[in-house]
């Protein structure tokens, strides 16, 4: 059965979205390779890969406090898009832990990217 390896995400200013990127994720890049233009972070196994010639993906990420998370977006200056709420919960242990409820939040990162911010919040 595949599973997920990698995702790319579009970064015209590497060096900058690299910097920025370590600082959200909490990682400094596993490797990069300039020429041609990627930076790779390991994410528990599956890496997130800024890539200069790469399209805009929407990358969800897992936080364990979406507010925090949502105030130091607004500290760097960047665009909330959308406000923390609840997505939906969780009945069973389909998607996530019985018992929590789904939030998300949304913003832009620098380079114009969406990003999406997710905490499984007990009820």
């Amino acid at each position: 059965m595949p599973r997920l390896v990698q995702v790319a995400q579009r970064a015209t200013d590497l060096a900058a979205a690299s910097s920025f990127y370590a600082e959200l994720l909490g990682v400094e890049p596993a490797a990069t390779f300039d020429p041609p233009g990627l930076v790779f972070f390991d994410l528990d196994g599956v890496r997130l890969l800024l890539d200069r010639g790469a399209p805009s993906a929407l990358v969800y990420l897992a936080v364990d406090d979406i507010e925090a998370s949502v105030a130091w977006v607004r500290g760097k200056g960047l665009e909330v898009t959308s406000e923390p709420h609840v997505i939906f919960g969780h009945d069973d242990d389909t998607l996530g832990p019985a018992g929590t409820d789904e939030w998300m939040a949304f913003f832009t990162d620098p380079e114009g990217n969406l990003v999406g911010l997710v905490e499984q919040r007990p009820r």
